[in-house]
């Protein structure tokens, strides 16, 4: 596949995606549209949008890749995935739409105070700062491989490019532009998965049915995994508990995608488009392991040495730009652009969104689209994209592990506290001691590293993805080992926003 022709797609695409935002960004550029899309977004525009966002290349690469280890072992936690978000629909979407949010963690300083607050925001900032650059890092190195070392581009100049190309088609409609371009995005997500299966299987010379049984009947295709609890990390509870936290953590408290949901026009229609998302998430996933499967079985029959390949994310690539014709290799190249610049464009703005109103203050300002408010955002806009540059490129010299397993371990240390955070608020009506909890919030991380470290050596148990509820677990008991009696639940503080709701209408009227 000649670099050349690479390139001139990857700027087509980008051509397009900056024509969609001088659209919708035309006399609606200010911090309104930004951050919440003026709360006027289509249901079903964000949860297909979501699908992108969510799925990232990290789905689209290391998930088929992981096969090889795993089978379809992975599903088991992308059914948790589905019941987390169906705890996020029913039970975190109606509190935020009821503390009527711009920002998540501000409910931490209406529970729990000032510190809890800050602590909760910065949290999110250092862990989708680590995740985004995770995802994109794993882009970043298919496009140097295949597009710029041709022309011997530094690593660091391809990542800035990417992220260059992304603040070009954000940086003035923000979240307004995201929700339609997350909609064609993952338009091309999905035809190139399904593109994908069609034309392995046509070099295999197989049908439709005969490629269904052919995954099916592979070695790969085992789904659940009961032996062996202690040790074996990938075990069925393992996998579907640590789903379900995950998804609570990485979604439900994730100003990323809570800020698409946050952009309905009310909470029947973002539980609408929850619920949709799951489960067309539940199915592509299956999709994605096919793919993997589907891999394999080419790379057997077509004699590639996948042990020379330098991790297992690098098979897709290698397969589609090199083994494959023009065709293939084009739809492979739209659907892993597509998957990263769609989470990838929404994590900046989140980031963006985070920063400026949980610690700048936009929300209390009293001109919300001041152009000096507009000024200072775009400064941070630029400041998170050089941020995330620093961070892929440390990652790059310290990695050497399929990204999927590397992003999610990574989610059990940083959205760990989070999660205990929320879970203590929600769960009782005790206050804490607010100037603790960032040292609480430090020292949980620290315990959970200790225990992952040594539990083998300690117990026999091997810790998979469920690392995440041990670190929520720890928060959970010091922030509880800390706290007194006597403060305002969360059944109390919705009713108080009930009752400042009333006396506004009563005043308007």
């Amino acid at each position: 596949m000649s670099p050349i022709v690479l390139l001139s797609f990857l700027i087509g695409y980008f051509v397009v995606l900056i024509g969609i935002s001088y659209l919708t960004s035309r006399g609606a550029s200010d911090n309104s549209s930004f951050f919440i899309a003026n709360r006027n977004s289509k249901w079903y525009f964000v949860a297909f949008g979501m699908i992108g966002t969510a799925l990232s290349g990290v789905t689209f690469i290391s998930v088929p890749g992981a096969v090889a280890n795993s089978s379809f072992g992975y599903f088991q936690f992308v059914l948790g995935n589905a019941v987390g978000f169906v705890l996020i629909a029913t039970i975190l979407l109606p509190l935020y739409y009821r503390l009527n949010l711009i920002s998540i963690y501000t409910y931490l300083e209406k529970r729990l105070g000032y510190w809890s607050y800050k602590s909760g925001a910065m949290i999110f900032l250092v862990s989708r700062v680590i995740g985004s650059a995770f995802r994109l890092y794993l882009v970043a190195i298919v496009l140097q491989k295949f597009i710029f070392d041709a022309w011997n581009v530094p690593f660091a100049a391809t990542v800035a490019i990417c992220l260059v190309l992304i603040w070009l088609y954000t940086h003035r409609g923000g979240l307004k532009t995201i929700v339609i371009t997350d909609t064609l995005q993952t338009v091309f997500l999905l035809s190139s998965v399904l593109l994908s299966i069609w034309f392995i299987s046509r070099s295999l010379n197989m049908n439709l049915m005969e490629t269904f049984e052919a995954v099916k009947e592979s070695s790969y295709s085992k789904m659940f995994f009961w032996e062996d609890f202690m040790g074996n990390k990938t075990h069925f509870l393992k996998h579907f508990f640590g789903g379900i936290f995950v998804t609570i953590a990485m979604t439900g408290l994730d100003q990323d995608l809570m800020q698409k949901n946050l952009s309905c026009k009310n909470i029947r229609e973002a539980q609408m488009n929850m619920l949709t998302f799951t489960v067309v998430f539940v199915f592509i996933n299956i999709f994605f392991l096919s793919v993997g499967a589907l891999l394999y079985q080419y790379a057997a029959a077509n004699g590639i040495d996948v042990t020379a390949l330098r991790t297992p994310d690098h098979l897709f690539p290698e397969i589609a730009l090199n083994h494959l014709n023009i065709i293939p290799a084009i739809v492979f190249m739209l659907g892993l652009t597509a998957a990263t610049f769609a989470t990838t464009d929404s994590a900046l703005t989140a980031l963006t969104t985070s920063f400026c109103v949980d610690f700048l203050g936009f929300d209390k300002k009293e001109d919300k689209n001041d152009a000096g408010l507009i000024h200072t955002r775009h400064i941070v806009h630029v400041a998170f994209s050089v941020i995330m540059l620093l961070v892929i490129l440390v990652f790059r010299v310290i990695n050497d592990d399929s990204v999927v397993n590397a992003i999610f371990r990574a989610a059990g240390y940083t959205y760990g506290p989070l999660l205990g955070l929320f879970a203590f608020g929600m769960a009782n009506k005790r206050s804490v001691k607010d100037r603790f909890v960032p040292f609480i919030c430090l020292i949980s991380p620290a315990i959970t590293y200790v225990i992952d470290s040594n539990s083998v050596a300690w117990t026999g148990y091997a810790m998979g993805f469920e690392l995440i509820i041990v670190n929520a677990a720890i928060t959970f008991i010091l922030l509880l080992i800390t706290s007194r009696p006597g403060s305002v639940g969360l059944t109390e503080m919705l009713l108080k926003v009930d009752e400042q709701g009333a006396k506004q209408k009563q005043t308007t009227y």
